[in-house]
């Protein structure tokens, strides 16, 4: 590059007057070489871009273009003095039973992290707190329509203003949840929720906070199987059914069905009913009333009401077109039996029956559909049937309990030891009596065959 050569060496020369004419040539002569300079680095730089690149359109820009955002600096979150954290010691909290259940008993700690070397904190509360929801509240922007609080329980941890040092500390807490509470349901119309909530207030008037979900699950043990009998006249039909009527969301359950008085017989011929095919579903019938807020109780017709919404969704099923077997000769009038398993449908989320004073109902129902054709045969040729062209759906249903398995189905109140109050007093007393000895003579050993006891007496 002779320019910046030239330009160096005339920067080390010594400054020497110049007259118009001379300065007006060597001004011009500079930018005529500053020129081939500036051409030269140009096309030294669009040969690295398109080395770099592969192709003119792909390069980026050089001159003339704004240069890419600078990225700032990345924010540090403050450091709070205290953290805190809820761990939770006791298994699930379960119901067994219905609403009669002895409740559910949980217990924890509350940990309180401190991260300086003290801190001062004016109060530590924590509340267990039960929360509805519905998804089509009466006013669906009003935030008092959509959710209800209510708190079951409290804890105030401290009194009066309290330092706590560097480290860890515990505080325990424990609760019986009352058995007759509505488990944890999350439906298409309505959610029920438990959530431990915890505050603490420094003398900085910092507060920290935490949520933590408590899971309440109600869990039924298993009953005899129920046996339904179903007529369906004009015709003779009866359907008698076997099913537990405990069904769990994992695993299925048989059902036995057998059908009776499918043959009509007549003088010279008989007509008699055939299955063509069975339909089974289970379905899941939800209702839940959305009760409205003071603002809005207007529209409902006043306080205390509010809009009934229901909703049915199927979450399992199948159909069966063989498999069962058919008898024309059983006395009675024939029979027709299957056996076959049902079960919820994997993936379909269902929700445990539930009953809540709020409002919030679910329930679900098996239902079998039968499709019959009507036959119609001599008494001589009973091998040959001519079909009548008739035929019918029978339809039946059947209520069933969607639980939680309950494993091993002990309750908290069997699990502790028994109270002071109900230990009998132990031990048992002994009452002792002599009686003087009536009958013959004992005999006497020698004396030389007794020990010697000394001086004891015996009384």
């Amino acid at each position: 590059m002779p320019s910046r050569i030239l330009s160096f060496r005339r920067t080390n020369q010594p400054s020497q007057p110049l007259d118009h004419d001379s300065s007006k040539a060597q001004s011009h002569h500079t930018e005529h070489l500053a020129d081939i300079d500036t051409g030269d680095h140009h096309r030294h730089t669009l040969a690295m871009d398109f080395l770099h690149f592969g192709s003119k359109d792909k390069r980026q820009s050089t001159s003339g273009h704004s240069s890419p955002k600078a990225k700032g600096s990345p924010r540090i979150a403050a450091t709070k003095a205290i953290q805190l954290e809820i761990e939770m010691e006791s298994p699930p909290c379960v119901f067994y039973g219905a609403l009669n259940s002895s409740g559910a008993l949980f217990s924890g700690q509350l940990k309180i992290i401190v991260t300086e070397p003290e801190v001062r904190l004016t109060s530590i509360e924590m509340a267990c707190n039960g929360n509805t929801s519905t998804k089509k509240p009466v006013s669906k922007d009003c935030p008092d329509c959509i959710n209800k609080h209510s708190t079951l329980k409290t804890w105030h941890f401290i009194t009066e203003p309290t330092t706590y040092a560097h480290g860890t500390h515990r505080l325990p807490f424990s609760y019986l949840l009352p058995g007759h509470l509505p488990a944890t349901t999350h439906s298409a119309l309505a959610n029920i929720d438990y959530i431990l909530e915890a505050k603490a207030v420094t003398s900085l008037a910092d507060v920290i906070t935490i949520h933590h979900p408590l899971r309440v699950q109600r869990a039924l043990q298993p009953t005899p199987e129920k046996q339904s009998v179903r007529i369906f006249p004009p015709t003779n039909l009866t359907v008698n059914v076997i099913h537990s009527p405990i069904v769990y969301p994992i695993g299925s359950f048989l059902v036995q069905f057998r059908m009776n008085g499918v043959v009509t017989k007549e003088k010279d011929a008989s007509t008699r009913w055939r299955i063509r095919k069975i339909d089974w579903h289970i379905d899941e019938h939800t209702r839940n009333v959305s009760p409205a807020c003071p603002k809005h109780a207007h529209k409902v017709g006043g306080e205390g009401k509010g809009q009934q919404h229901e909703d049915v969704r199927k979450i399992g099923g199948d159909t069966i077109k063989k498999g069962w077997k058919t008898d024309f000769d059983t006395v009675g009038g024939g029979q027709i039996e299957i056996e076959f398993p049902a079960q919820i449908r994997p993936g379909s989320n269902p929700v445990c029956d539930v009953e809540s004073p709020t409002g919030l109902v679910t329930t679900h129902l098996l239902i079998i559909e039968i499709i019959i054709a009507e036959e119609h045969v001599k008494n001589a040729s009973a091998k040959h049937a001519v079909p009548t062209g008739a035929a019918r759906v029978l339809r039946t249903q059947f209520k069933v309990i969607v639980t939680e398995r309950g494993g091993l189905g002990v309750s908290w109140d069997e699990e502790i030891p028994p109270m002071y109050e109900d230990v009998p007093v132990s031990p048992p007393g002994y009452k002792a009596s002599i009686t003087d000895y009536e009958g013959e003579a004992l005999p006497v050993p020698p004396e030389e065959d007794l020990e010697h006891m000394g001086n004891w007496r015996i009384q």
